[in-house]
């Protein structure tokens, strides 16, 4: 069976610190561009340039979902000026197409949620998902496509700033991996060893507990301008993909674009899987410390455990998982 047609999509990712543009016509990005948030003319340049290589496509769409407000309502205001087709604002006016179990007040990042969906999408699985960019965030979605949200730390960088500005001895260091002995022998390198197995260590002991108040040891994915640096020998981690929130723009659009009209989340994720596109399958997905050597592997058990956890089993057709505690968005 032929593979449903997919729009041509140009997602624009805006962060706190660059702006990334990725084209689309498929699970991959065929050209990516990143350029530092301050620079909205080449941001817009880059835009335009690729625009034309979809513009005369049929239902072509561009995109833009962003954690920086003042940032992307310049860069939307130029691009409504330069562009002669609509821009669409993921969340606004298309869903991260991902569910939510959350506090009934809570206002996750686009990015977080985008990270998600792009990966459980690909996964079909219970999975933890690293963002390490300037801040450091590490996510939980169950193996039903649930994002349960996670933890929020200072990214790298952030890390060594707060260092010198708030000390008066401690220097102003652009980060870079340490190398040498386990131990810093001057400021610099103590420094750079605090805050790279700072993060390090966080990732690790926050899998570890959502791994035990889970049920299972979920897979593990990276993303972010940091995430090579941070995990790329990391065995915990199962792989590092550095465009995971463009990816989750394109599923986005795939959902919401689809002619079908019933049930996207679930259509989207099965075509994506079907696909070729990019690997998300380790060579070895068992956890490598002995303190979880017990817990269930990938989708075993994972589904009973959360259901003891809420007490019942996620009702993905109703909208909701019927949890009065539990803001679920299915």
């Amino acid at each position: 069976m032929p593979e449903p047609h997919q729009p041509p999509v140009l997602a624009i990712q805006v962060g706190n610190t660059r702006i990334k543009l990725a084209v689309f016509r498929g699970e991959d990005p065929e050209e990516t561009v990143l350029v530092p948030k301050a620079d909205i003319p080449a941001a817009v340049e880059a835009a335009v340039r690729m625009h034309e290589s979809i513009a005369a496509e049929p239902d072509g769409s561009v995109l833009v979902a962003s954690v920086n407000k003042p940032v992307s309502d310049t860069l939307v205001a130029a691009l409504r000026d330069q562009l002669a087709t609509e821009i669409y604002m993921v969340p606004d006016d298309m869903p991260a197409p991902i569910g939510t179990c959350l506090a009934p007040d809570a206002t996750p990042g686009i990015d977080r949620l985008l990270n998600a969906a792009a990966a459980w999408h690909k996964l079909r699985q219970a999975c933890v998902v690293i963002d390490a960019g300037t801040a450091i965030t590490v996510d939980f979605v169950d193996g039903e496509g649930v994002f349960h949200g996670g933890a929020i730390a200072p990214g790298l960088q952030m890390q060594l700033k707060a260092l010198h500005e708030h000390t008066a001895a401690l220097p102003a260091l652009e980060f870079e991996v340490p190398e040498g002995t386990a131990w810093g022998a001057d400021t610099r390198e103590a420094m750079l060893r605090g805050v790279y197995h700072g993060a390090r260590g966080l990732a690790w002991r926050l899998i570890e507990r959502y791994a035990e108040e889970y049920g299972g040891f979920p897979m593990v994915v990276a993303t972010g301008g940091d995430a090579q640096a941070l995990f790329g020998d990391d065995e915990l981690v199962n792989q590092i993909v550095p465009d995971l929130v463009l990816r989750g723009m394109a599923i986005a659009a795939k959902a919401a674009l689809d002619p079908e009209g019933a049930d996207p989340l679930t259509r989207a994720a099965a075509r994506t899987q079907a696909g070729a596109g990019f690997s998300l399958l380790p060579g070895e997905t068992d956890p490598k410390r002995g303190a979880l050597r017990d817990l269930p592997r990938h989708g075993e058990e994972l589904g009973q455990a959360h259901g003891q956890e809420h007490g019942h089993a996620h009702d993905h057709d109703d909208g909701g998982c019927g949890n009065d505690d539990c803001s679920c968005g299915h």
